[in-house]
């Protein structure tokens, strides 16, 4: 026979115990979707990354098109300064 006292069942139990039970259930999910979105944002960085090493990265693209721009400019400043000088001599 058992000693133990036998635990009593009661309405008031069973709601307990589904509560219980569910509670679990909502902390697994939300653990779950934890680990899926952790590693979602892994896999999509490595995508990335792996899209850089063969395009290269997007820095240098970045400094590439400024290096370009800045020379242009430079181009047109230098243009625009030729063009006082001269205008300077005819007037002086």
């Amino acid at each position: 026979m058992a000693t133990g006292k036998r635990r009593r069942n009661s309405i008031t139990r069973l709601i307990e115990d589904v509560v219980d039970d569910a509670k679990d259930l909502v902390d697994d999910v939300v653990d779950r979707a934890k680990d899926v979105e952790r590693d979602g944002r892994r896999a999509a960085r490595r995508a990335v990354k792996d899209d850089d090493r063969r395009n290269g990265t997007a820095r240098e693209r970045e400094m590439d098109d400024l290096k370009s721009a800045l020379d242009d400019l430079t181009a047109k400043v230098e243009r625009l300064a030729a063009i006082q000088a001269e205008a300077r001599k005819k007037n002086p």
